[in-house]
């Protein structure tokens, strides 16, 4: 009512009146308080986290989350997809949610979201660590992190704080990331009171930073360098908690001090084994950028009269400028000095779509060694100010290391006339190579703009190569089944020389200069979607059905069990056994031996491959082929499964003339799916984790465990009827299973 309204005015006018004297009666600060409560104390934590061992830097920040979610149940990872079956877009939470089902939680697609539910969280007790898919996309959520977040503490004067880390993928050096996917924007964030600023590059950091970073009582930014995330380092000691602000010195010098963090120490090395002993370089990762480790810079300039430092962020305005800076301003260091301090940066400029441009904004191998020499060969009492690396011209650039500097004189030179080369283009982050699956013109043939000329497959999928020019298919250099390199010539066309730039043929977009790199000539393109336009186009010619069907696990279980006491470790699995009861079934199914062939003519053949679906890092899936299935023997058919699973995960590609792919994510505790189905495939089918159920057993019902057989298939090869029978014959060859032995054992050879 108007009466209460009025009423309730009144009290909140009073309450104002009366915190508002209150407060006026209070002292006046002092000055010396100004920078109390910006942050805590700093976490002092002495422990190991990890055993001694091989490790990447994915598989560090995963375990280092797991021992997190179980030592402290406040604590709760919240990001884009980080539940399973996914566990976020490089994989960090894979089965965590599955583990700890009320601590990992999807979020929206909203950073603002994540960052204001981590502020409200950590506020009121609970230990947030809050994935964002790339530290790029933090900016919609800037408002939460630098007004809310970061001064939390500050502002109440210690009576509040935000005991949360926001991880993060960072930086570039892998391409196709471009602009939304590779900067590295510490300067901005470090700018910032009250945030903590890591950067880690090996796995013992990352494990030992993320530890100390769940630890503390302020907001922590853990920004992970994606490039590096699947570079695997052993660790011959325990891995154990690393305390913010110290730097880690990886190596002895007295000539120069080189400072870098995250990718750019992997130059600095590449750099200093290059230099050789022609310069003796004292060599540090900073990790931590804020805090940072002055006194451990200082009195390694102190010492060697000279600093270099590389960075990957943007030169104006950042942490290089910073640490340069704030060594210069010491007195004591300024007298000793002999050379001015250089800053190996990115230029002021964005990471570009081409990767071109990617490697010519950032720092490489030859702007450190150049740096380096720079420094030692100047020697003055007093530097008038630093000096900053920008880029080099492009004639002082040549490869080194992991990645080559590319510019316009290193282009390869094209052969005279009308002859064109088809070159593999570059097709995503971490693609090297991948396998040539069809040849679709003939010499002789006819090409028009964006014409097919062929299909490579990768670890992710088909890919088509498309012509960017008219003429005539000159010859092939290549053949279906070889594994081919990013940037090596498949063959050649024949143009009719109007309009013949020297440029090599790409997959689908524009085509770019062409440039030298080790053997092949490479040309690189923007990245492809998910599902190439080959697979799209396959797709959309299918007409999918699916059915599903429960099977008992008990012959499975005691069949594996028999093996194991009689193999040991070296006992088929499960899933093995599961792939002889699909073939077995295929045998006895003709539309499950039938192939879609890209003119949408229907083959079958007596003997036939069958497929296995491989899930790779980075959540990449590869196809394993058996080749000839249904001819091998028991002994020869487990061997052929293993060694093909184990070279696929290696990063072999197999022609995919399978038609029929067995696919699962038991490992994630899915109990069903619905897959698609691919031509020339007929039919996926999908093997769910083994469940209880309740199922009929004759006039009464029982529990029983069971997996769920879900099969798609393509209605244009096969009807219900048809797919029905051949699932329920995959049933009885699984409920009925027997390792088999004697003839049964080589009745498929």
């Amino acid at each position: 009512t108007s009466e209460e309204f009025g009423k309730l005015d009144n009290e909140i006018k009073e309450r104002v009146r009366s915190e508002f004297a209150e407060a006026e009666k209070a002292e006046n600060p002092s000055p010396n308080e100004l920078t109390a409560n910006v942050t805590g104390a700093m976490p002092k934590i002495d422990m190991e986290v990890l055993p001694p061992g091989k490790y990447r830097i994915g598989d560090t920040v995963n375990q280092t989350l797991r021992l997190g979610l179980k030592e402290d149940p406040r604590r709760v990872i919240f990001g884009e997809d980080v539940e399973d079956p996914k566990g976020g877009v490089f994989r960090l939470t894979q089965k965590l949610s599955t583990e700890f089902p009320k601590q990992v939680f999807n979020s929206p697609l909203a950073e603002s979201t994540i960052l204001g539910v981590a502020c409200g969280l950590a506020a009121y007790g609970r230990r947030p660590v809050f994935e964002l898919q790339f530290i790029d996309f933090i900016y919609p959520g800037f408002n939460q992190l630098v007004t809310n977040i970061s001064n939390l503490r500050w502002r109440t004067f210690g009576n509040w704080k935000c005991p949360a880390v926001i991880y993060a993928p960072y930086g570039a050096y892998l391409p196709g990331g471009s602009l939304w996917h590779s900067q590295a924007n510490e300067s901005a964030l470090a700018h910032y009171p009250g945030l903590i600023v890591v950067i880690p590059s090996t796995p013992e950091d990352a494990a030992g930073l993320l530890w100390t970073a769940m630890h503390a009582e302020d907001p922590v930014l853990f920004l992970i360098p994606k490039h590096m995330f699947w570079a695997e380092r052993e660790s011959k000691e325990p891995v154990r908690a690393v305390p913010f602000g110290q730097a880690r010195k990886h190596r002895d010098g007295s000539d120069v001090t080189l400072v870098a963090w995250g990718n750019t120490v992997e130059k600095a090395f590449e750099a200093l084994a290059k230099i050789g002993n022609e310069v003796s370089v004292e060599l540090f990762d900073l990790r931590s950028i804020v805090p940072w480790d002055k006194e451990a810079i200082a009195a390694s300039v102190h010492k060697t009269g000279r600093l270099v430092v590389v960075q990957e962020d943007t030169e104006n305005c950042s942490v290089g400028q910073m640490i340069i800076t704030q060594i210069a301003a010491q007195p004591d260091l300024w007298s000793e000095m002999v050379s001015p301090p250089i800053l190996v940066s990115k230029t002021n400029v964005m990471i570009g779509y081409n990767p071109i441009y990617e490697y010519a904004a950032l720092p490489d191998v030859e702007r450190i060694v150049t740096a380096i020499r720079k420094s030692v060969s100047t020697k003055q009492e007093r530097a008038a100010s630093s000096s900053v690396e920008a880029a080099v011209p492009a004639a002082q650039s040549e490869k080194s290391g992991r990645h080559a500097r590319h510019h316009s004189e290193d282009r390869i030179e094209m052969p005279n006339g009308n002859v064109q080369p088809i070159l593999v283009p570059i097709m995503g982050e971490g693609i090297r190579n991948a396998k040539i699956v069809s040849l679709l013109k003939n010499p002789g043939d006819q090409i028009a703009l964006d014409d097919e000329l062929c299909e490579v497959e990768t670890d992710k999928a088909v890919y088509p190569i498309q012509s960017s020019f008219a003429g005539k298919m000159g010859e092939w250099k290549t053949k279906i089944g070889d594994t081919v390199d990013i940037g090596q010539e498949l063959g050649t066309i024949l143009t009719d020389g109007t309009a013949a730039p020297s440029q090599p043929v790409e997959a689908a977009v524009p085509a770019a200069p062409a440039i030298e790199s080790g053997r092949h000539a490479r040309h690189y393109t923007s990245i492809e979607p998910a599902l190439s336009p080959t697979i799209t186009r396959k797709l959309s010619r299918v007409i999918p059905a699916n059915l599903q069907m429960d099977a008992r696990w008990d012959s499975l279980r005691k069949a594996r069990d028999a093996a194991k006491k009689k193999n040991g470790k070296s006992a088929p699995s499960p899933s093995v056994m599961i792939a002889w009861a699909v073939v077995r079934a295929m045998e006895k199914h003709a539309p499950f031996r039938r192939l879609i062939l890209e003119d949408e003519s229907i083959v079958e053949n007596e003997n036939f491959d069958l497929g296995l679906a491989v899930a790779l890092d980075n959540d990449r899936l590869a196809t394993a082929v058996i080749v000839d299935a249904n001819k091998k023997s028991w002994p020869e058919f487990v061997k052929s499964y293993d060694e093909t699973v184990k070279e696929t995960r290696k990063g072999r590609v197999d022609a995919m003339n399978a038609p029929v792919v067995i696919t699962s994510l038991g490992a994630f505790g899915v109990k069903a799916g619905a897959p698609i189905v691919v031509p020339p495939s007929v039919g996926t089918l999908f093997i769910g984790t083994a469940h209880q159920e309740i199922i009929p057993n004759g006039k009464k019902n029982e529990t029983a465990e069971v997996i769920t057989l879900s099969l798609t298939f393509d209605h244009r090869v096969v009807n219900g009827a048809g797919a029905a029978n051949f699932v329920h014959d995959i049933k009885e060859q699984i409920e009925s299973f027997k390792i088999p032995t004697g003839k049964a054992a080589e009745s498929a050879a």
